[in-house]
């Protein structure tokens, strides 16, 4: 649906922006405008105002700046079409209907959600009766107090075949009413249609807003299915609600936790606990629309799943569908729970404190990520290591947002060479050209002294084996992600590399798109002979075994001179802060370190070459 601007503009002048703001933020008058504690940071000097006539907000700590309209949709998660209801609905407005159909589509909506009010009200009802006592005395031996039954609005729906149809035909509403809200079937053999739920405790699921939207049924026999949902409809799609919403939303402005359970009576149970930023999927596995409606409560929810084989399935396959979305400061925690606990009965049986302890505990993402593809696995040969480190490649590859999947390559890298990098030689004295490889042509990256010279040969020598040999990037692709080049025009070649490569790309074809696409210049420089008189192995002719021992050397100087810039870096700075003869040994120390490190790429194999190592003047 569209809104005119005469609409929302009547919408701003019809509800003061400081009631909605003074419901979540305490204002004090000063002239014309109020002012509060931001909503949106942490501060303890006020910052924000009100300017009312102007009809706008603005914090001078964070920038945050809007109206009416803005403010609901930021504070509340709720979307702009959502948010302009909800307001139209303070001030008193019909909305907007440009034609018949949209009319009628929003009548039978408004009709929709006052039949699922209606039978919600009547399955509390029921609940307090004789009928519902085997239903009540369930809730309160799951220890259930009064008032989180009255809070989550539970309910009974008694075992007959037509008791909530009869009560809701005798309130006005319409047989094809309740059959569009799920509330009753139609059998296809023309039998007159019965209530969906029967002889089961009634949990209502509500959108954001808290509108009743469905209802989960437990049955309270030995009968299959144990849980049950309503039928999806206009109004409900199970993959794109959550159960418990409302309630969290308004917890999680609070407190900034959310937490994902797996069923009804573990939200219900962590609420009654205090953990009330709790929602559960609606028996199914996590999914994207839910995971992007949990980053709008938090940017970290923690998943806390049964410690049992399926909340392990569930949490595998929550981090399979999180991994697409990532995006910088927005992930997932793992809360898993010990064999046979689920978070109800571990806050039965050990108390709150012992949850929140788990809790602290929660592990990223990439713990997962790691697990996914290294548990129980077999490590002792090199071709299982291998693949072992396809498949977390292959995981991290589904990242679609850049600055995190290279962060993430980056970290599982470092994890695969702690884990399965036993025997590469120690840093200092054995060099490369130890017992891990036989020496490689990487003749003279000597500079008479000039280390940008040589950072800079070293780039070109990699990027110039990348181009001559595209078909290294199927397997060191990780590396080639992850490789940092200081120099920005060679690193935006990379990019352009990794992201044109595919099995079938050949070097005549991966040089003819870079000179195409504005590389011409610096691709001429990097295929020069004087990158091949130092880096013979990244010739176009070079053998391919030459090849792969030529980059495993050059990658690892490489980053070994990165590393222990960066170390030296960080020295000077503690040494200028603090010039302690403690902080002067250790940067004394790691200058020390640096000449081994230079002397490795200077003279790998300049004496087998008979090369003196020097640039070309």
């Amino acid at each position: 649906m569209s809104f005119t601007t005469q609409f929302l503009d009547e919408i701003r002048v019809r509800v003061p922006l400081a009631d909605i703001v003074g419901k979540r933020v305490k204002l004090q008058r000063r002239g014309r405008e109020w002012i509060g504690l931001c909503p949106f940071h942490n501060e303890k000097t006020p910052s924000f105002s009100v300017v009312e006539d102007k009809g706008f907000y603005h914090c001078f700590g964070c920038g945050a700046h809007g109206d009416v309209i803005g403010f609901v949709m930021r504070t509340e998660s709720l979307s702009f079409p959502e948010t302009v209801e909800k307001l139209a609905g303070e001030a008193g407005l019909a909305l907007p209907v440009t034609s018949p159909e949209d009319r009628q589509q929003l009548e039978a909506r408004g009709g929709l959600l006052k039949a699922l009010e209606a039978a919600c009200a009547w399955y509390e009802h029921q609940l307090r009766l004789g009928v519902g006592r085997p239903a009540l005395d369930y809730l309160k031996g799951r220890g259930l107090a009064d008032d989180t039954i009255a809070r989550f609005r539970l309910g009974y729906a008694p075992d007959a075949n037509d008791a909530l149809k009869s009560a809701l035909l005798k309130q006005g509403f319409k047989e094809s009413e309740l059959l569009e809200a799920g509330l009753i079937s139609q059998p296809e053999d023309g039998r007159p249609a019965y209530d969906f739920l029967r002889g089961r405790v009634i949990f209502p699921i509500s959108d954001q807003r808290g509108r009743i939207i469905a209802f989960g049924g437990r049955t309270l026999s030995d009968g299959q299915p144990k849980y049950i949902n309503s039928r999806e409809s206009e109004l409900f799609h199970k993959r794109r609600a959550l159960y418990g919403l409302a309630l969290a939303r308004e917890a999680s402005r609070k407190t900034g936790e959310v937490i994902v359970a797996e069923g009804y009576t573990d939200v219900i149970a962590l609420h009654q606990a205090g953990f009330a930023g709790a929602v559960a999927p609606l028996g199914t596995a996590l999914t994207e629309n839910q995971i992007e409606l949990l980053w709008k409560l938090a940017p970290e929810p923690i998943l806390c799943f049964d410690g049992d084989t399926a909340g392990q399935r569930a949490a595998a396959r929550a981090a399979g569908r999180a991994l697409p979305l990532l995006k910088p400061g927005y992930s997932l925690r793992f809360a898993l729970l010990p064999a046979g606990e689920d978070p109800d009965s571990l806050l039965r049986v050990h108390g709150p404190a012992a949850l929140r302890e788990m809790l602290g505990r929660a592990r990223p993402l990439v713990d997962i990520v790691w697990e996914l593809a290294t548990a129980g696995k077999p490590t002792n040969t090199p071709e299982r290591r291998a693949l072992i480190r396809k498949e977390l490649r292959d995981l991290v590859a589904q990242i679609a947002e850049r600055s995190v999947q290279e962060a993430y390559f980056a970290e599982i890298e470092s994890r695969f060479a702690a884990a399965y990098d036993k025997r590469r030689p120690s840093r200092r004295g054995a060099s490369v050209r130890g017992d891990r490889y036989p020496p490689a042509n990487i003749a003279g990256l000597r500079s008479d002294g000039n280390v940008g010279v040589l950072a800079m040969r070293q780039q070109q020598a990699l990027l110039a084996t990348i181009v001559n040999h595209p078909e290294l990037v199927a397997d060191l692709g990780e590396e080639i992600g992850t490789l940092r080049l200081p120099s920005p025009e060679l690193d935006r070649l990379r990019q352009e590399i990794i992201k044109l490569w595919s099995p079938d790309l050949d070097a005549p074809a991966l040089q003819r798109h870079l000179s195409e696409h504005g590389f011409a210049e610096v691709l001429s420089r990097l295929l020069s002979q004087d990158v091949y008189e130092h880096a013979s192995f990244a010739q176009a002719e070079a053998d391919s075994e030459a090849v792969r021992r030529g980059w495993a050397q050059l990658y690892e100087l490489f980053h070994r001179r990165a590393y222990l810039g960066e170390e030296i870096d960080a020295a000077r700075q503690a040494f200028a802060a603090e010039p302690s003869k403690r902080n002067w040994a250790y940067l004394d120390a790691l200058k020390q370190r640096a000449g081994p490190i230079e002397e490795d790429a200077y003279t790998t194999t300049a004496e087998a070459s008979g090369n003196d190592g020097r640039l070309p003047s």
